[in-house]
């Protein structure tokens, strides 16, 4: 393992890998950092592909050191789709679907699960809990559940039913909390305070190593294109942890050599509804207001105020990217569109990223030519009735 510490990103401190870790003092979240000239001597890009098809393949570039601590279900090196037929529609020629709905659990929160677990299991954690919009609580439980940890989950009671009975599935503590996924979070933080240690909070950035899964796309969207970027990526963002995961695969890339200096333009996807990165970065701020009575269609981004503003901002401005917020009826009716033209079904999150490059190409901020990949962050069959039932009232 090439992991040497952990860094803080708003104060500098460095903190040690070898225990667990929540927040910084300052509050801000923990990146993880490593030895990137090692890795560099130890491995090179080429080789991944002699590997197993999973996000283990990138293992010098992973948090965990004993692999018996390594806990799997194959996922990662997911499949991503060119959509020619959409992509003539809204005038990108190059337009092409990262699809994490074919993960286990139905979604990237299991690259998170996947690493996070393994990572906590090595450290000797054995129970964790988190609140959850749906899909990263049953992702977790899933994998806890196969560390044989136990789990605690808060899901707000509008969360998708089926990551409910994912989470009863796995053995985990469910609690349905009458609010917003910061209600939920309130519960838990409430339950870890009076656990004397004994409960591991795995909240999102909460802990260091989610965000070390979630980076895998990154790395499995330059590998997939032969190690060249792509011109721009269009990224869902409730809690962000994705983006900024790509954002620092997409940094470690660079530096190991293996890609060149120019990266990609990244777009963080917000609905109308739950806004509060767009109307930061609309107003040139570092930090974000909660957002009230956030409320779309696409629940896994309905989160009124993410614990990891700052480096959201800072991935879109460092990358000269963007933050747009869409329409609930638009993203419904692209999500029929795609479907129809391409035969694939989104999950509501992806299409709102169809919604937004079709703006963006129409704009202009997406230029003639341009190759854009767009995340589809879950399995479309996770929310049934929305092709047919519109939006719930």
């Amino acid at each position: 393992m090439h992991l040497t510490h952990l860094e803080c990103p708003r104060c500098g401190r460095d903190h040690p890998a070898d225990v667990l870790q929540n927040l910084c003092g300052c509050g801000s979240p923990l990146l993880a950092r490593y030895d990137l000239a090692e890795v560099a001597a130890t491995v090179a890009p080429e080789q991944f592909g002699l590997r197993p098809a999973d996000l283990w393949r990138y293992r010098e570039l992973l948090p965990v050191a004993d692999p018996r601590c390594v806990t799997t279900l194959g996922e990662g090196w997911t499949p991503m789709w060119r959509a020619p037929a959409y992509g003539h529609e809204i005038g990108i020629a190059d337009l092409l679907v990262k699809d994490e709905g074919l993960t286990p659990t139905g979604s990237f929160k299991a690259r998170g699960a996947s690493v996070g677990v393994s990572r906590a299991r090595e450290l000797g954690v054995e129970h964790i809990a988190m609140p959850t919009n749906g899909n990263a609580g049953a992702a977790w439980a899933t994998y806890a559940a196969r560390a044989g940890m136990g789990a605690t989950i808060a899901m707000p009671l509008a969360a998708p039913t089926i990551c409910r009975e994912e989470c009863l599935a796995a053995g985990a503590d469910l609690r349905l909390i009458d609010g917003l996924i910061n209600d939920a979070g309130r519960d838990i933080a409430e339950l870890i305070a009076g656990s004397d240690g004994r409960i591991f909070d795995a909240g999102t950035l909460r802990e260091p190593y989610r965000l070390e899964g979630k980076k895998t796309m990154g790395y499995e969207i330059v590998e997939q294109l032969g190690w060249q970027v792509p011109d721009v990526i269009v990224y869902p963002t409730g809690g962000g942890v994705g983006l900024i995961g790509i954002h620092k695969a997409l940094h470690e890339l660079r530096e190991l050599g293996w890609v060149e200096d120019r990266l990609p333009r990244l777009v963080a996807v917000q609905s109308t509804g739950c806004a509060p990165i767009v109307r930061a970065f609309a107003a040139g701020e570092d930090r974000v207001t909660p957002w009230e009575d956030a409320r779309t269609v696409a629940f896994g981004i309905t989160v009124p105020a993410p614990l990891g503003d700052e480096l959201i901002l800072s991935a879109l401005r460092e990358s000269a990217g963007t933050a747009i917020a869409v329409d609930d009826a638009e993203i419904l009716t692209d999500l029929r569109d795609f479907a129809t033209r391409e035969g694939l079904l989104l999950c509501p999150e992806g299409a709102a990223c169809l919604t937004a490059a079709r703006h963006l190409r129409a704009g202009g901020w997406i230029r003639p030519g341009e190759r854009v990949v767009v995340l589809n962050t879950g399995a479309g069959l996770k929310y049934p009735g929305l092709v047919q039932g519109g939006a719930p009232s």
